[in-house]
């Protein structure tokens, strides 16, 4: 599997290390999300699962032709003598919190590191990967945050799938076994007709078994700052009022 990244357009293969990388510093606080960071519009909304259809030999090869004329980018895919076939997908990344990123140098995977920062990537950050009929989702994933040296568990992440019909936009999550070649040879190349979404995981509660100590600690260092300052706030505000209450009761009392 290779993995490319771009920010608009271009491709550049995994064995090139020297490709750029762009990140944006994270926020004080990991509760606020930043400016454009903002959640799939209301019309996103989840779709049924559909069953999947296994296709044969023959029809794949037909399927690949049928796909290959309408390529417009020259992102082509491949059919082998052993019947698996190698093409591209692009995938939007759509993340809300910061991603720990570490040093390339660093030891050991998903280890805590002393050249660890957190960023946020940039809003429209498109990656084009390289992949086969056999590589799934998990190992999708796991290329992405490979490249960009995320240290973050890929568990905490997950890939979806999104496509447009009758105005709506339907997104559905995709299972770890699946594979996103076959879903995209199905689809066409066409982005519109489906397209392919990293976020982090919506289960309605943190993960937090995903997050590593150093991570756990950064937190409640956070929320203690959050806490003192609200604290403040809130001291400041009753202080104001009751030097208010003070000032009238003066008035009331002052003999006249």
């Amino acid at each position: 599997m290779t993995w490319t990244s771009s920010m608009s357009s271009g491709y550049s293969s995994l064995e090139e290390e020297e490709s750029e990388e762009f990140f944006f510093t994270a926020r004080t606080s990991f509760f606020r999300r930043p400016p454009g960071k903002s959640r799939a519009a209301p019309q996103d909304v989840q779709k049924e699962r559909e069953p999947h259809v296994y296709l044969s030999k023959e029809e794949v090869k037909e399927k690949i032709q049928s796909y290959n004329s309408s390529v417009t980018d020259k992102l082509k895919m491949t059919l082998n003598a052993n019947g698996i076939y190698t093409g591209f997908i692009k995938v939007q990344m759509e993340l809300c919190r910061p991603i720990t990123v570490q040093s390339s140098q660093s030891q050991g995977r998903y280890a805590p590191s002393n050249q660890e920062a957190a960023f946020y990537l940039p809003d429209g950050c498109m990656n084009t990967l390289h992949i086969s009929s056999t590589n799934t989702v998990r190992e999708v994933i796991e290329a992405l945050l490979k490249k960009f040296f995320v240290a973050d568990n890929p568990a905490k992440f997950a890939l979806y799938k999104r496509c447009h019909k009758e105005d709506q936009v339907y997104t559905c999550k995709l299972s770890d076994r699946e594979h996103p070649l076959y879903l995209r040879l199905v689809a066409g190349p066409k982005t519109e007709m489906l397209s392919f979404v990293l976020r982090e995981h919506e289960t309605g509660e943190v993960m937090w078994e995903a997050f590593s100590i150093p991570e756990l600690q950064n937190f409640l260092r956070i929320l203690d700052k959050e806490e003192n300052d609200q604290l403040q706030i809130l001291k400041n505000r009753y202080t104001a009022y009751r030097g208010k209450l003070e000032e009238a009761l003066r008035g009331v009392l002052k003999p006249g």
